[in-house]
């Protein structure tokens, strides 16, 4: 079994999903509170503005719960699409309350930075914070694994919240001794400084990611695993592949494409061949596949990379098939 929440026996995303965030959320609660009973212990700014993030921790699982349960509607008459963008609003607001972490961070540490002060209890209060920290990295790993297996952006998204959290607290507990060693208290605000700068640099990460996703920014990596899939199930028949459009949203693929076959093959059997092609992609993504093919007549100009024979309409010899690459079959093909 890989490290996360999931085995590879298991086979529903959604109940995947669901146990994770919950787990984020009831795990986030206690550490939170953990948090808190440690800034009261050492009453340590830098600890403080960890414990505030946490809040925000809390909130924000709450957040993803609610948008991974929107995401897995089944499409309707209003949201033909799905619903499946809510997670992507959900990581954007998310990145949005990380910001707003580091600006909390930044209130608080620079009167600490400017008027230092001795801190109580702090041994006792930073082996806590350490512990809080080792079980916040192993749930923050485990949600970024089971968001990438089950191509969930609000997982991966509180996961890497949790991780900033973990750097946060590991930057803190450092500060804090050496501040402990050397009596420059001062160093209590200017490491809470320095990390919310961190913590806001991945606030604006999680905001593109968002953004990216409700604009339908192009996919790589899918796009590369469908062509993979036609590369696979490649027929002769099936001149070329061009203008492949593809995106996630929630459990669902979208996939377009256009479809070259030859211009005297009859209709029904060009209606056949979309059909398989449906079946494969179903099967590929477990009847969560949305697919549009729209079918082109070929052209002489294709003849060179036309593998079908007997053909009665061409003008030149086979020289060499199309490698069918993200790069290739995304683009619109000569004399369309």
């Amino acid at each position: 079994m890989k490290a996360g929440f999931t085995s590879a026996a298991v086979s529903n995303p959604q109940k995947i999903r669901l146990i994770a965030i919950l787990a984020s959320f009831l795990v986030g609660f206690t550490l939170m509170a953990g948090k808190f009973y440690v800034y009261w212990l050492t009453g340590s700014a830098a600890i403080l503005s960890d414990a505030l993030e946490s809040i925000i921790n809390v909130a924000a699982s709450a957040f993803a719960l609610m948008s991974i349960i929107l995401a897995a509607k089944s499409p309707d008459p209003s949201h033909p699409y799905g619903h499946g963008k809510m997670e992507y609003l959900s990581a954007g607001f998310e990145g949005a309350l990380v910001i707003l972490a580091a600006l909390g961070i930044f209130y608080q540490a620079v009167p600490r930075l400017l008027v230092p002060r001795v801190l109580a209890h702090l041994e006792a209060g930073l082996l806590l914070l350490l512990a809080i920290s080792g079980v916040n990295l192993i749930l923050g790993l485990g949600l970024v694994h089971t968001g990438r297996r089950t191509h969930s952006l609000a997982l991966v998204a509180d996961g890497k919240h949790l991780l900033t959290d973990v750097f946060t607290s590991v930057g803190v507990i450092a500060g804090l001794l050496l501040a402990c060693w050397t009596g420059r208290y001062w160093l209590d605000g200017a490491l809470a400084i320095l990390v919310g700068l961190h913590i806001l640099y991945i606030g604006v990460r999680l905001m593109q990611e968002a953004s990216a996703g409700l604009m339908d920014a192009s996919d790589p990596e899918l796009l590369e695993e469908i062509a993979g899939i036609l590369r696979e199930h490649r027929k002769d028949l099936w001149i070329d592949v061009h203008r492949l459009r593809a995106r996630r949203s929630g459990d669902w693929v979208f996939i377009d494409f256009h479809l070259v076959l030859p211009r005297d093959l009859p209709l029904e059997e060009g209606h056949r061949e979309v059909k398989e092609l449906e079946r494969i992609f179903n099967a590929k993504y477990e009847g969560m596949a949305d697919v549009l093919i729209h079918l082109d007549p070929c052209e002489p100009v294709e003849c060179p990379i036309c593998g079908f024979a007997p053909c009665l309409h061409r003008k030149e010899e086979t020289k060499e098939q199309k490698l069918w690459r993200a790069e290739t079959v995304t683009t619109e093909a000569p004399g369309k």
